[in-house]
């Protein structure tokens, strides 16, 4: 069994060494804390999952977590619905999307204004409808009645993995693919797993031309079809150890893969299935009372999500700030 931290590299790029040298307390300490853990977690064979709340494909996390996947520090991904389409929004019209540093001055007027002009603002950051959203709904249409007209039934993400592996949208790319997170996922053929995607723009196309007649609800595959997916990927990749859980925010993201561990347990039966092995969560809700996202990690050993001696962090920040940091150190950079 490695001790804390054995498995550091000596090495480290210019980020990790100034990480190392001033990140010494308080959130700062958990931030390193939990990126030796996550190394220790690697060196042990341990499987990994990332969760992805909020916007961050917008925060342009590919930045960092693509090559995080291409170098098999991520094993599997559960993010929103948002997350999931931004990142191919953000590949293939990142030059037509605006940035509004004084956002927090906006009036409704102006954000009316924004609306007018098919901007859609995230914080700071509006995604441009036109150039993004309705320039790859044609193609997931596509990819969606040829599904229906065959009788086939595919999760969200796979219809992604769909455009993205057949090439039909390398033309339209804006950015360097290779900071697209979701094609490197795609190319990897890591599983993803998006509980409540019908709560996504792409969610709502598709709800649309079911209304409409055009495709059959079926066509996509359920939420539900998502956890017996990820408890049998667990059983699977869960070894003798478990799998470790890094969870940026709050949200489903976060909340439902990590209850497939007491459904195995406990309405499975499976007594011989591990915990999750490390669970890490940078968020910036901070501890309180009925917030699922702000209880402290130890509430989840009463539901049978943790172990009494799980490694547990709480880096309570900003993730579009923490996360690159905690992938730079893991990557050595």
């Amino acid at each position: 069994m490695l001790k804390p931290h054995q498995s550091t590299i000596m090495t480290k790029g210019p980020v990790s060494q100034f990480i190392e040298h001033h990140y010494r307390h308080f959130n700062a300490a958990s931030l390193i804390d939990a990126a030796k853990a996550y190394e220790d977690q690697l060196a042990l064979g341990n499987k990994m999952m990332i969760t992805l709340a909020g916007a961050m494909s917008t925060a342009e996390l590919g930045l960092s977590l693509a090559e995080m996947i291409r170098q098999d520090k991520v094993h599997i991904i559960t993010c929103t619905g948002a997350n999931l389409e931004e990142d191919v929004f953000n590949l293939v019209a990142h030059n037509h999307y605006k940035r509004i540093p004084n956002y927090r001055d906006l009036s409704p007027a102006e954000e009316k204004e924004l609306l007018d002009q098919h901007f859609n603002r995230v914080t700071d950051t509006c995604i441009p409808e036109e150039e993004a959203m309705r320039r790859i709904e044609d193609h997931l249409f596509n990819a969606w009645k040829n599904a229906d007209e065959k009788g086939e039934r595919y999760l969200p993400h796979e219809y992604f993995y769909q455009i993205l592996l057949s090439g039909e949208l390398e033309d339209k790319y804006q950015i360097d693919p290779k900071d697209s997170w979701l094609l490197a996922a795609a190319k990897k053929n890591i599983p993803i797993i998006v509980p409540g995607w019908e709560d996504s723009t792409c969610g709502n196309f598709f709800a649309s031309y079911c209304i409409e007649g055009k495709l059959s609800p079926s066509t996509m595959k359920s939420g539900i079809e998502y956890m017996m997916m990820l408890a049998d990927w667990y059983q699977h990749n869960g070894g003798n150890n478990g799998v470790g859980f890094f969870q940026l925010g709050g949200g489903i993201a976060g909340d439902f893969p990590i209850c497939v561990v007491p459904m195995l347990h406990q309405d499975l039966e499976l007594d011989h299935i591990p915990c999750w092995s490390y669970f890490c969560q940078i968020s910036d809700s901070t501890t309180s009372y009925g917030s699922y996202s702000g209880a402290v990690p130890n509430e989840k050993i009463t539901w049978g999500k943790l172990e009494i001696d799980t490694p547990k962090f709480i880096i309570e920040s900003d993730a579009t700030i923490v996360a690159p940091l905690v992938f730079a150190w893991i990557l050595g950079l």
